[in-house]
């Protein structure tokens, strides 16, 4: 791609790299002048660096870079950051709804009489298929080969639609199915470290290779040394359109470590460790940057499991600075030596070259933490951060049962079947997901504990649903060239497919003798997974406790068949010699993955499976392609609609108004999370989304996932809210998605008591405690709260890629002050609430008046803190959202 930038502050100088000589924004000119970056974190100093290359005056001034270095120095960032970052990263349920976006904008220019061209990328998209298989079968050799033909024909329209936005849109590429998982495609492939491209006068330009994905493990790449995070699928379009991202400067938080991982500890481990250390020190809206003589003994594979956790442990990112490990690991991943030596020699220059015997950087903090003292561990039942020792799974689950159901655990007959299902049993076992399959050394260990196993007699118990789903095709080489495939087939590992699966929700149907035995009883089951999300309600509907491990445990829980079993001291079971078989007896030694590792693993099995990796296979191949520059939208699809958002648009923005008697269509608890808004999983006939598939001709069997409807707004307002765990204060009675509507009393589904609000006019709002809008980048929970006709949301605090969504889809964040909750204000959801200080001139950060009124006439009256942090937030606000404001900048 061409691309001219500033060099208003002449920072360009010349580098040689073999017999090419690359252009880039010196680091050392601008600590040359009265800015003294040396101790600069990392982190920031690509910041810095950005912001160098697009400074214009203007928006980005000198004035402005000066105070963001020397604050930062100081270890208190401040003032707004515009980050413009290199290329774009999706997946395809927060993709799909991004396409649609811009092909819905492009039918709005073509009614504003303009070029619908204008609307096209700008910068560099990738887009990963990896999102839409499910796990339908399992324990079967062919299982991939049908999981892959369900999926095709499940997502056919998606799948077209998406093959005319790889034609229609210019710089946006298309992973197809089948390759593997986003962040791990990344990690492996489209990630560069150091970025180029040329100018139009033909010059070479090298600077930092930076991404936003939506996807909120985007930070997996961080491990790589590439700067980038997660953010809303509508934040990641203006990206697109050239944007900048306004950001708040980042604190940095350092974390030294030391040491190294003791015997039996795994890389998982160490980030459930760091997950809960970090939630309990609060690092929302901040960087974590790693330092320290522990990095030496943790893989590159290792800190990419470290960075993949950090929206779980709550920050921006998690990040490690480029060492020789980075240039190993690209060599070994089969990259161009060309750019790896280019890599090498700009880290250098640029004094981005971490060398443990510099002087440290400035943190706002440090945590410091011994290697040696990583134990290992689950998470769970229904958070990352709850953190249980492996000796103590045992009382969590008995615990999460009686918390769950006034008995103990009881074993309960299943029809057709010999033996029973009892309360704390694993009934799902999923090597799955970015975190721990993008690591060589979990996933030979799983392999080499099922080899262990299987030589002693053990197989996995029969209520077990095992699946293994890798987040490339690497995985299944080195497995299938070291012969542990067959190991792990052997106690039903078998392949369901490449893509995140169990982790997301796509977990597949259970034996039905399985389900009815949970229904009837009401059952305290247990799912045991490789992933990083386990909300209440993800993984399975079915599932009430859900603990992430790491993927040689998940064999070991298969193998046990149940949580409720201590396995540092009882037996996973009984061998074919008659004796008792500890885990300790098959525990694979450190020695034993290395050796693994370095036998059968090679750079020509990346450079092999990345050749073609746009391609796609036979199925993808069939689809036709459709080169018009508008989507020709079918009114008869489920999948893909045209969304309402530029309906009525005007050239210019409304007047805002004040928030007057205002609706609470919800009132809820604390660590509500994007799973919990956002329609996800399974799609339920009796709900408001099954009832217009069931309308629109759609059977039960043909329902998928929300996340493959993604596309369709009517699907997906009608799910928002509905997940059945969540709970809504103000149906006590009753938990899912329902509210109780005034004045007639009646308990509604949150999608129907909007409906009649929005009839009669009424403006609602939702109430909400604190860490509101935890978890994944979902769009979906901004974009549904919109269309629900939310006007704004009052919460004790938000989560970081949420607030920064509904500001997206013009919703407003407000934010409780400190002495005021909704428990302090005895809220019962028949209040009204008025909103003042819009109209008069919003302004960032400013306080808004808030009044409740009581049905008994009483008035509570409170200033709330407007979340509208940066001037790119208010102007997004102040059009109704971001895309309006791009529209209307066209």
């Amino acid at each position: 791609m061409s691309t001219t930038k500033s060099n208003r502050l002449q920072m360009r100088k010349t580098l040689q790299v073999g017999q090419k000589n690359y252009t880039y924004y010196s680091l050392d000119a601008a600590a040359q002048t009265d800015i003294d970056i040396r101790r600069l974190p990392f982190s920031l100093k690509g910041l810095l660096e950005n912001l160098l290359r697009h400074e214009d005056g203007v928006r980005i001034c000198s004035q402005g870079i000066h105070n963001f270095v020397r604050t930062a120095l100081a270890g208190k960032p401040d003032g707004e950051v515009l980050f413009n970052p290199t290329r774009v990263l999706m997946q395809d349920f927060t993709g799909v709804p991004a396409l649609v976006d811009l092909a819905a904008m492009r039918d709005a220019m073509v009614k504003l009489n303009k070029d619908p061209a204008q609307i096209n990328p700008l910068v560099c998209v990738d887009l990963v298929v990896d999102h839409s298989v499910i796990a339908d079968s399992y324990g079967d050799t062919d299982s991939l080969k049908k999981n892959v033909a369900l999926e095709y024909s499940r997502n056919a329209e998606r799948y077209a639609f998406l093959r005319w936005g790889q034609a229609a849109f210019d710089n946006c590429r298309v992973v197809p199915p089948g390759t593997g998982i986003c962040h791990q495609v990344n990690l492996e492939y489209l990630a560069q470290v150091v970025w180029v491209s040329t100018d139009k006068d033909g010059t070479l330009l090298a600077y930092p290779d930076t991404v936003v994905g939506t996807d909120s493990h985007t930070t997996m790449v961080n491990g790589l040394s590439v700067l980038g995070w997660g953010v809303g699928g509508i934040e990641a379009e203006a990206v697109m359109l050239r944007q900048p991202l306004a950001m708040l400067a980042p604190a940095v938080i350092g974390f030294k470590l030391v040491g190294k991982l003791p015997e039996g500890a795994t890389a998982t481990d160490l980030v459930l460790t760091l997950t809960q250390i970090l939630r309990a020190r609060g690092v929302v809206g901040k960087f974590v940057e790693y330092f320290g003589s522990g990095l030496d003994s943790l893989s590159l594979e290792d800190r990419a499991t470290v960075a993949n956790m950090a929206p779980e442990y709550g920050a921006t990112c998690g990040f490690f600075p480029i060492d020789q490990k980075t240039i190993d690991y690209l060599a070994f991943t089969g990259r161009d030596p060309e750019r790896i030596a280019l890599v090498e020699a700009y880290a250098k220059v640029q004094g981005l070259w971490y060398n443990n015997q510099d002087p440290e950087p400035i943190y706002a903090d440090v945590l410091t933490l011994d290697l040696a003292a990583i134990q290992p561990a689950l998470a769970g039942p229904k958070r990352p951060q709850d953190r249980v020792l492996l000796e103590d799974a045992k009382r969590s689950c008995e615990g999460t049962i009686k918390a769950h159901k006034d008995a103990e655990k009881t074993a309960y007959p299943l029809v057709g079947k010999s033996f029973p299902l009892t309360d704390g049993d694993v009934v799902i076992a999923a090597i799955t997901s970015c975190t721990n399959t993008s690591n060589p050394a979990v996933m030979m260990s799983a392999g080499l504990l099922a080899r262990k196993a299987r030589a002693a007699g053990l197989s996995s118990k029969p209520w077990v649903k095992t699946s293994l789903a890798p987040g490339s095709q690497i995985v299944t080489d080195y497995l299938a060239k070291s012969g542990l495939d067959q190991d792990l087939q052997a106690l039903g590992f078998h392949l369901v497919g490449y893509g995140c699966t169990t982790c997301i929700g796509n977990s597949g149907p259970f034996d039905p003798a399985i389900t009815q035995a949970i229904n009837e009883n009401e059952m305290v089951v247990c799912a045991m997974l490789s992933g990083n999300r386990n909300f209440e309600a993800r993984i399975h509907p079915l599932v009430k406790a859900n603990y992430l491990a790491s993927p040689p445990l998940v064999v070991a829980y298969a193998i046990a068949g149940t949580v409720a079993l201590d396995l540092t001291t009882e037996p996973l079971g009984v061998g074919s010699n008659g004796q008792s078989v500890f885990l300790k007896d098959i525990w694979p030694s450190n020695a034993e993955i290395t050796a693994a590792i370095r036998q059968f693993m090679t750079p020509e099995m990346f450079r092999q499976r990345y050749a073609e990796v746009f391609k796609g296979d036979e199925h993808w191949q069939k689809i036709p392609l459709n080169n018009d520059q508008t989507y020709s939208w079918d009114p008869k699809s489920t999948y893909v609609k045209n969304p309402p958002y530029f309906d009525n648009f005007s050239p210019q923005p409304a007047p805002l108004t004040d928030i007057t008697g205002a609706r609470i269509l919800a009132v809820l608890g604390d660590s509500i999370t994007t799973d919990h808004i956002s329609p996800a999983g399974s799609i339920k006939s009796d709900g408001p989304a099954g009832r217009y598939l069931l309308d629109n001709a759609v059977s039960q069997e043909n329902f998928n996932a929300y996340g493959t409807r993604r596309g369709n707004h009517e699907v997906m307002v009608r799910g928002t809210f509905a997940n059945i765990r969540i709970h809504n204060e103000m149906t006590p009675e009753r938990t899912g998605g329902y509210t109780r509507h005034w004045p007639s009393q009646e308990i509604l589904s949150i999608y129907d008591a909007s409906l009649l609000y929005q009839e009669q006019g009424t403006p609602l709002v939702v109430i909400a405690g604190r860490e509101y809008g935890t978890g994944s980048s979902r769009d979906w929970a901004a974009k549904g709260t919109r269309l629900l006709g939310i006007k704004a949301i009052i919460a004790e605090s938000y989560e970081r890629i949420h607030r920064s969504n509904l500001i997206g889809m013009g919703v407003l964040p407000l934010e409780f002050p400190n002495s005021i909750t909704r428990k302090t204000l005895k809220l019962t959801g028949e209040e009204r609430v008025s909103i003042h200080g819009l109209e008069a001139g919003l302004a960032t950060k400013m306080l808004v008046d808030v009044t409740v009124e009581h049905p008994n006439g009483h008035r509570d009256a409170f200033k709330a803190l407007c979340r509208l942090d940066t001037q790119d937030d208010l102007d997004y606000f102040t059009h109704g959202g971001i895309l309006p404001y791009i529209l209307r900048l066209q």
